[in-house]
C-alpha cells in the first residue's frame, strides 16, 4: 500500500517527540542523585546522609558503608568496573586515580566490593601536585575524602566505564592542597555568617543559607588540523605569533549569527554529555569574534556549580576531538579580536528559596536586600585586592580592560533604580516602612517600565531593573550580581572562594556592629538605618555607572583613590598581605601556610606560563620561520638578479627599484628577528619551582618585565615578515585559515 505522506508527516512529528522525551529522562541518568539514594538505602540511612551534609559534619562509619554499596551496585548496573576519587589540585586540571571494584577471596575467587573506608577516603601521592613549597618529593602520603555535597557520577569512555566520586584532597599534615576544601569553608561560613545576621533582622525561619552560581563559559573552536600544526596553541593554548586579520569582528556580523552544522552537531553531542551528567547546559551561542562560542549552565550551589564548570571544560575537550575540532580555553588566543571569559553569576539564597539579591517589587521597603546590597559594597571596596586575585592568570593580562573585559579597578555597577535607592537610604531620617500610612515613590507603577516597541499585534512587556554594564567587573543585573571578570580557563572554585570570603567578612561586620547598637537601642528598623547609612557612605565610592573603558572612567577611579592592580603578579603579591591572611584565617577558611602555599604556586604558575611561551617563540622562529623567510629572500634575490640579468633592472647602488626595496626590507627584518630571538633566549630565566618566596617572586617580575617585552618584541616582527612571505612558504597556519576554516 503507498504510504500517505501526510500520515509520514505525522509519523515523523511522533517519533521526534518521543525522542524528545527520552532525551529528557536521559538528564542526570548517570548521577547518583538524591532519588538514586531514596531508592537504594533504608530511610534511616539516608535521613542521617541529609542531616549530615546540611549540618556540615561527618558521615558516621556504619551510614556509609551502607551507602557504599548502594553506590558501588549502582555503578556497576551503569556498567562501571573502576571507581576513582576525582579531585582538583591547586592547578586548572583535575585528577583521577581508577581502583577496581575487583576484591580477591581467596582460592582464585573474588567479588565486587566497595566498603565507606574506600568512599570516604582514598591515598594519591601527594608530592607530585602542586604544593607551593609544603611538601618535598620524599613527603608523599596525601589524601583524597569524599565531598558528599557533590554526588557520586559515571563517565563512558569508548566502552569503559569508571564511577567518579568528588573529593577534597589534603596533604598527610591535614593541609588542603586543592580548591573544592577552601570553597567548601567558605560555603560553611558564608551560610553561618548570613543566617547569624537574618536572624538578627528577624528572620526566625532560615536554617541555613546556599551560594549560588551560573557559570558562563566562553571558548574557541578551530579545526583539530590547524590546532596541531600550530606549535604555539599545543603548548601554550594561544597564538604567540600571528598577523592581524583582513577581517576580524568589524562588521559585526557573527555574534548570535546562525552555528556552522560542524559545529553545532559538536555541541549538541557535549550538552547530551552535560544533561547525562545533571548539567543544565541551558543557552548556545555564537560570541563576538569569529570561531568564538559561548555557553551556560543555570544556577547551583557554588561548589557543585564549581564541579560541574571542570566536568563541562572536559568535556568540550574531549568531544571536539571527536569531531575533528579543538577547543581552546585560553583567556586570549588571537590577538586583536575578542578573549574568552566565563562570567560568573552569583547569588545567595535561604534554606526556603529567597533570593536574598532580590530587590521585590518595591526595594525602598526591602530591608533584608538593602542590607546586603550594603555588605556587597563594603565588600568589594575594602577586598578589591582579593577580588582582582581571583581572576589573575597570565591569559586575563591579555584580555583585562578592552574586548567586553571589563577594566582591573574592581568597582560595582548598579543600574539607575538601585543606585536610586542608595540615595535614597542616604537621606533617610528613620526607616520608610515606619512612615504609615505614607505612600513611597514606589507605590505606582514606573510607565518607563513598559515598552512598546512595534504595533498592537507585538504585547508590550517589562523592562528589567538595570541595563547592562559589560564594562563593569561586578554588575547588579536583577537579581544577581555579574561577575564578568573571569578568564574562561579558570577554576569558578578560586573565585567563589573569593567572593564568598569578602562577603562573609561585611556580613559579619554588620552582624557585629548591629548586636552591639542593639544593646543600646531596641528599635531594630532605625538601628539598622543607622549601620546601612554608615557602610554607604563609607564605601559608596566603588559604584560606577560609567563606561569602564573611557579615560573619564579611569581618572575618577584614581581620584576616588580606588587601587588598580593593573597585571597578574601585582594581584597575586597582594595575597599575602597581613590584611588577607588574617582575613582567611580569622574566617577558618585558609591557614596562613595555606595562603602562603597558594601564593607560591600561582607565582610559579606565572612564571612557568612565560617560559613556556618564550621557549615555544624560540624554537617556532629557529626551526621554521627564519628558515622560511631566508627561503623567501633567496627566492627574491634570485628573481632580482634573473631580472636584471635580462636587462630590465639596475643594479647600481643609487638605484630606487621598488623591489630591491622589497628584498632590503625582508633582509632587514630577518636580521632584526633574529637579534631579537637571541636577546629572548638570553632573557629566559632558570627556574626553581620549590625556592622560597622572594625568589619566585623576583623571577616573577623578570618574567613580567623582561621576558614578556621581549617576545612582544619577537613577535611584532614575525607578523612584519608573514604579511610579506610567500603564503606557500609560511610554515604554520594563518588567522585566516585558522578561525573561518570551521
Amino acid at each position: 500500500m503507498k504510504c500517505d505522506p501526510v500520515d509520514s508527516a505525522k509519523q515523523k512529528t511522533a517519533d521526534d517527540g518521543a525522542k524528545m522525551a527520552f532525551d529528557i529522562k536521559l538528564f542526570a541518568s548517570n548521577v547518583f542523585t538524591d532519588q538514586e539514594m531514596v531508592n537504594r538505602v533504608p530511610k534511616t540511612i539516608y535521613d542521617s546522609y541529609r542531616t549530615a551534609v546540611k549540618s556540615f559534619v561527618s558521615l558516621e562509619p556504619k551510614i556509609a558503608d551502607v551507602i557504599a554499596v548502594a553506590i558501588k551496585d549502582w555503578a556497576i548496573f551503569k556498567g562501571a568496573t573502576h571507581y576513582t576519587h576525582w579531585f582538583q589540585p591547586i592547578h586548572m586540571y583535575t585528577a583521577e586515580k581508577h581502583e577496581s571494584f575487583i576484591t580477591p577471596r581467596g582460592n582464585f575467587k573474588a567479588i565486587l566490593g566497595f566498603t565507606g573506608t574506600q568512599l570516604l577516603r582514598g591515598e594519591p601521592d601527594a608530592s607530585s601536585f602542586p604544593n607551593g613549597g609544603a611538601r618535598s618529593t620524599s613527603q608523599a602520603r596525601g589524601y583524597t575524602t569524599w565531598d558528599p555535597t557533590s554526588p557520586p557520577f559515571v563517565r563512558y569512555f569508548d566502552g569503559a566505564c569508571v564511577l567518579y566520586i568528588p573529593t577534597c584532597f589534603c596533604s598527610w599534615t591535614g593541609v588542603a592542597l586543592d580548591m573544592k576544601t577552601p570553597l567548601l569553608r567558605s560555603c560553611h561560613t558564608i551560610s553561618m555568617e548570613a543566617t547569624r545576621l537574618l536572624r538578627l533582622l528577624g528572620d526566625n525561619y532560615v536554617e541555613y543559607v546556599d551560594s549560588n552560581i551560573g557559570a558562563e563559559q566562553e571558548f574557541f573552536v578551530i579545526d583539530s588540523k590547524d590546532y596541531k600544526e600550530r606549535v604555539d596553541i599545543v603548548f601554550s593554548g594561544r597564538t604567540i605569533f600571528g598577523a592581524k586579520l583582513i577581517r576580524g569582528q568589524e562588521l559585526e556580523d557573527q555574534y548570535f549569527s546562525s552555528i556552522p552544522t560542524r559545529i553545532l552537531a559538536f555541541i549538541q553531542e557535549v550538552e547530551l554529555e552535560l544533561w547525562k551528567l545533571g548539567i543544565s547546559a541551558r543557552t548556545r551561542h555564537r560570541e563576538v569574534a569569529p570561531g568564538q562560542y559561548e555557553m551556560v549552565a543555570l544556577y547551583e550551589s557554588a561548589n557543585l556549580a564549581a564541579d560541574h564548570n571542570v566536568l563541562h571544560m572536559e568535556i568540550l575537550r574531549n568531544t571536539a576531538s571527536k569531531h575533528g575540532l579543538s577547543v581552546l580555553l585560553h583567556e586570549k588566543p588571537f590577538s586583536g579580536i575578542n578573549g574568552s571569559g566565563k562570567h560568573n553569576n552569583w547569588s545567595l539564597s535561604t534554606s526556603y528559596g529567597l533570593n536574598l539579591f532580590e530587590p521585590s517589587d518595591n526595594p525602598r521597603q526591602n530591608m533584608v536586600f538593602q542590607v546586603f546590597l550594603c555588605c556587597i559594597l563594603r565588600s568589594i571596596d575594602l577586598h578589591a585586592d582579593l577580588l582582582r586575585l581571583s581572576i589573575a592568570v597570565p591569559g586575563n593580562d591579555h584580555r583585562l580592560g578592552m574586548s567586553e573585559a571589563p577594566p582591573s579597578v574592581m568597582t560595582v555597577y548598579l543600574g539607575s533604580e538601585i543606585s536610586e535607592l542608595v540615595e535614597y537610604l542616604l537621606s533617610l531620617r528613620e526607616y520608610a516602612s515606619m512612615e504609615k500610612g505614607k505612600e513611597t515613590s514606589d507605590s505606582h507603577i514606573d510607565p518607563l517600565s513598559i515598552l512598546h516597541i512595534a504595533p498592537s499585534a507585538v504585547a508590550p512587556f517589562k523592562r528589567d531593573r538595570t541595563d547592562r554594564n559589560r564594562t563593569s567587573p561586578f554588575a547588579f543585573t536583577g537579581n544577581k550580581f555579574e561577575f564578568r571578570s573571569p578568564g574562561s580557563s579558570q577554576s569558578i572554585a578560586h573565585i567563589a572562594t573569593i567572593l564568598n570570603t569578602i562577603f562573609a567578612d561585611s556580613i559579619r561586620a554588620f552582624s557585629d556592629e548591629l548586636e552591639e547598637l542593639l544593646k543600646a537601642s531596641s528599635h531594630l528598623e532605625s538601628t539598622v538605618l543607622q549601620l546601612m547609612q554608615k557602610f554607604l557612605k563609607q564605601h559608596k565610592r566603588v559604584t560606577f555607572e560609567l563606561d569602564g573603558y573611557s579615560k573619564s572612567s579611569r581618572q575618577l577611579a584614581e581620584d576616588l583613590g580606588l587601587p588598580y592592580f593593573e597585571e597578574t603578579v601585582v594581584a597575586i603579591s597582594q595575597f599575602v598581605s597581613e590584611k588577607n591572611i588574617q582575613l582567611f584565617s580569622s574566617l577558618k577558611i585558609l591557614a596562613p601556610n595555606e595562603v602562603k602555599i597558594r601564593y607560591n604556586i600561582y607565582l610559579s604558575y606565572y612564571i612557568n606560563v612565560i617560559r613556556i611561551e618564550a621557549n615555544c617563540a624560540i624554537n617556532m622562529v629557529n626551526v621554521s620561520i627564519v628558515p622560511a623567510a631566508l627561503e623567501y629572500q633567496k627566492k627574491i634575490a634570485e628573481s632580482v638578479l634573473a631580472t636584471a640579468k635580462a636587462g630590465s633592472l639596475d643594479l647600481c647602488p643609487s638605484s630606487n627599484e621598488p623591489v630591491l626595496d622589497l628584498l632590503k626590507k625582508v633582509k632587514h627584518l630577518i636580521d632584526q628577528l633574529i637579534l631579537s630571538t637571541n636577546t629572548l633566549e638570553g632573557l629566559v630565566p632558570d627556574f626553581r619551582p620549590h625556592a622560597d618566596s622572594a625568589y619566585l617572586l623576583s623571577v616573577a617580575e623578570q618574567c613580567r618585565d623582561k621576558v614578556g617585552p621581549a617576545i612582544q618584541t619577537v613577535r611584532g616582527i614575525v607578523d612584519q615578515l608573514e604579511g610579506l612571505v610567500d603564503q606557500r612558504l609560511w610554515p604554520y597556519p594563518k588567522y585566516s585559515q585558522i578561525l573561518f576554516r570551521c
